[in-house]
């Protein structure tokens, strides 16, 4: 008689219902410009049917929405790109290779990861997309030398998680610091007196119990998600062996590196034989750590001043830019070397200057029409005091699926969510944080923001996000009691 033949382990059903999702989604999910284009159209036709629009005015609010939010585009931007810089210095990288050494399983690497990235989302979420994305490919690089057996995608939803959950509760959250900015758009159209000071916001006790809950509460479905060893799609399958095993990459520029491009872009100064010369004045400048050390702390100087003589209440978009650029420049103090760090970070950015534009434009179609309007009014008329927090939420979370610029989305939305707020006696720093968690949550059902960490990862979006669709689906009834419990 032959023997049986073992059948594989089926898991758990956390873990077989995030497999199932997963499939469906690396089947059916279409690259991330494809699904811009496809969201442009069925806002286009809802639009017309909905509001009653005809083409014509609605191909009209789609341009002038491509170009309505160009400055917020450039913050964003210089988000993404400060965070970059900082993320890729030697140090940094060592830290994360240094920490990747830790886990002795794949569950305990797809956690550490998870919470790292949450916990620098609420920092900058510029710095955890991408020192999530990195932190992803070392785990995963270090886990395939030490033999051990961790799901690669789910490694990088991991990677991912501060952009779907913390960071609109955070430092460089659009929302609040929307609201803390002198003459923004808030007061202008009459819906606040006068700017809403971060304390009542990022840091109220509200805001940051739901950020230390809900790190909690994500690395826990993390671990449960995790597909047994036996059912481990490891780095090897997404990244050449030959990448793998090589040795660890300079992540600094050397001097002469960073010689090779000259301050404004011409060809660097040369020498008689064709090599650049190191001793002519211009290149000691351009390399000059005490001249870098000098600007980069006026720089730091001057966000010291900010928030000396204004309090918590000085952050908002424009100082946050300002102190990342010139932390940068603090930690790598050589100019030339920071400016072709800057020339590498472009890259990250390069698929979000190309998509901004497109889903700038199907924000012009939802406020041009109507259509976000009538979603947030229709929305929170069925609110209630205890309700509100929920309903605000999911109204975020809605639009934040057609249209993911927290910033944007909340100059369209926000004045009718606070108007409602303020009928129904709701704070506006309770209103502005409790929306802000919508907004961060459908990013893991939009791959929008995951450019940068697809890029650095070597992975796909339809191949990572079935799992970042199982976590969404996973963090719906601890959010809702979250919202609906805790108090302001």
């Amino acid at each position: 008689m032959s023997a049986p033949v073992e059948s594989e382990p089926r898991g758990t059903v956390i873990e077989r219902a995030g497999e199932v999702i997963a499939d469906v989604v690396e089947r059916w999910m279409p690259s991330p410009f494809l699904f811009a284009i496809i969201l442009s159209y069925v806002v286009f036709v809802v639009g017309m049917v909905v509001e009653g629009q005809g083409p014509t005015e609605m191909v009209g609010f789609w341009y002038d929405g491509f170009w309505a939010f160009l400055t917020f585009a450039m913050q964003m931007v210089l988000i993404i790109m400060t965070g970059f810089v900082i993320a890729y210095h030697p140090r940094v990288n060592d830290a994360l290779q240094w920490l990747a050494t830790f886990p002795d399983n794949g569950r305990q690497a797809v956690v550490l990861v998870g919470v790292v990235s949450m916990a620098l989302a609420w920092i900058h979420w510029g710095l955890s997309l991408v020192v999530g994305a990195i932190f992803a490919r070392e785990m995963g690089k270090a886990a395939y030398r030490r033999d051990i057996d961790v799901h690669y995608p789910l490694l990088c939803v991991a990677g991912y998680m501060g952009l779907g959950l913390t960071w609109h509760w955070g430092l460089s959250g659009s929302a609040p610091l929307l609201l803390a900015t002198s003459g923004n758009e808030f007061i202008e159209l009459g819906v606040v007196d006068d700017t809403v000071g971060t304390s009542a916001t990022i840091f109220s006790t509200y805001a940051l119990a739901l950020t230390g809950l809900s790190i909690v509460f994500a690395a826990i479905v993390l671990y449960l998600l995790s597909p047994s060893p036996e059912r481990s799609r490891d780095i090897s399958a997404y990244v050449s062996e030959d990448e793998l095993l090589e040795a660890k990459p300079e992540t600094e520029p050397t001097t002469d590196e960073s010689d090779d491009l000259a301050v404004d872009g011409g060809s660097p100064a040369t020498d008689s034989t064709g090599g650049t010369d190191a001793r002519l004045p211009a290149e000691k400048i351009d390399n000059s750590r005490l001249l870098g050390g000098v600007i980069a702390l006026t720089g730091v100087a001057v966000v010291a001043w900010q928030f000396y003589s204004q309090g918590l209440d000085a952050l908002d978009l424009n100082v946050l830019n300002f102190a990342f650029l010139f932390a940068g420049l603090a930690i790598y103090t050589r100019p030339m070397a920071y400016r072709d760090r800057f020339g590498e970070a472009s890259e990250a950015a390069a698929g979000i200057i190309l998509l901004f534009p497109f889903f700038a434009g199907i924000q012009g179609m939802m406020a041009g029409s109507g259509l976000a309007e009538t979603i947030a009014t229709g929305l929170l008329a069925v609110s209630t005091p205890e309700t509100f927090p929920i309903i605000a939420w999911i109204t975020g979370a809605i639009v934040n699926f057609f249209v993911p610029s927290g910033g944007g989305e909340w100059i369209v939305l926000g004045p009718s969510v606070l108007e409602a707020a303020h009928e129904l006696g709701i704070e506006t720093g309770h209103a502005t944080m409790a929306y802000a968690v919508g907004d961060a949550h459908t990013n893991l059902a939009n791959p929008f923001w995951a450019l940068p960490l697809l890029a650095i990862t070597d992975i796909r979006a339809r191949e990572m996000f079935g799992y970042a669709v199982a976590m969404l689906l996973a963090l719906i009834p601890f959010l809702t009691v979250a919202l609906y419990v805790l108090p302001y």
